[in-house]
């Protein structure tokens, strides 16, 4: 089992939650987030400077399978590729245990119903 992370523009949530779906993807976890890239700028207003490096973002989590991480990926590329900076980054861990609460149930059979 494999934990995706993923951090997003928020203009691109709705498409990167549909190319989720349609690689069967249909749980999934997402937190406002504010952060701050590589990429350093300051705005002046009516002549009052503004930090504006702390960026609005999506932060997005769920576990899946093996046999479902690629696809997974592909996803998110797919659905947050904008081609300028600050597209956003993926984050691949490895899961140990997954146990469902309400069955007891533990490994593979806890992320989804039995098919």
């Amino acid at each position: 089992m494999k934990k995706i992370e993923a951090i997003i523009r928020k203009s691109k949530f709705q498409e990167v939650r549909t190319a989720l779906h349609s690689a069967d993807i249909d749980f999934l976890s997402w937190w406002d987030v504010k952060g701050q890239g590589s990429a350093r700028q300051g705005l002046i207003f009516r002549g009052i400077a503004y930090d504006v490096n702390a960026i609005d973002r999506l932060y997005i989590s769920f576990v899946v399978r093996e046999i479902n991480l690629q696809k997974s990926i592909d996803a998110i590329l797919k659905g947050a590729y904008t081609g300028e900076s600050g597209d956003g980054r993926i984050f691949v861990t490895n899961i140990e245990q997954s146990i469902r609460i309400r069955t007891g149930e533990s490994g593979d059979e806890a992320l989804y119903d039995k098919e």
